[in-house]
């Protein structure tokens, strides 16, 4: 299985904030967004392994910023790094200003997804290739986040997260 570049996995989505998807303070409501992101993730883990892809997890969600009512709100979305099945996805959130075109990031994500083939089990799926200093960063701290995510669900012991004793401990 040929490994991908992290850029390979892009996808970018622009949409405007409609009247219906906005709460009483006029602003894009946070389970809309979530909706965009996942929607947005999905594409880049498939373009990454081109097999069906399912949500395992949302690991995070930072609404930094309300997102007002006719908003122009494009998502980029990039695999940062897989793993056996599994592939974490970051999305980052930007608001357009309307005259300037200027964007200013709002929000980001992390979700998991895993590939999954036609007998509805995990598959394998593609090494991501980081190349960017962004991309080496979200790469690196990949597996932290993974390990940490193991502990907390009880699936791994904290003396075998090597990753997480290594940030905290040195090597």
């Amino acid at each position: 299985m040929e490994p991908k570049k992290a850029s390979e996995t892009l996808t970018i989505t622009t949409k405007i904030v409609l009247p219906n998807e906005t709460n009483t303070m006029g602003n894009l409501f946070g389970g809309q967004l979530l909706a965009w992101m996942d929607v947005s993730a999905s594409v880049a883990a498939h373009r990454l392994c081109r097999q069906t892809v399912v949500t395992a997890s949302v690991n995070n969600v930072s609404f930094d910023h309300s997102i007002p009512h006719a908003a122009i709100v494009t998502l980029q979305a990039k695999v940062s790094r897989s793993f056996k099945s599994s592939m974490e996805v970051f999305i980052d959130v930007y608001i357009e200003h309307p005259k300037s075109g200027e964007q200013t990031k709002c929000n980001e994500a992390i979700y998991t997804f895993v590939a999954i083939g036609e007998d509805g089990k995990p598959v394998p799926v593609p090494e991501v290739i980081p190349e960017t200093k962004e991309e080496i960063a979200r790469y690196n701290g990949a597996l932290r986040r993974k390990q940490l995510s193991l502990i907390l669900a009880g699936k791994m012991k904290p003396n075998e997260a090597t990753e997480l004793k290594a940030l905290f401990f040195g090597e």
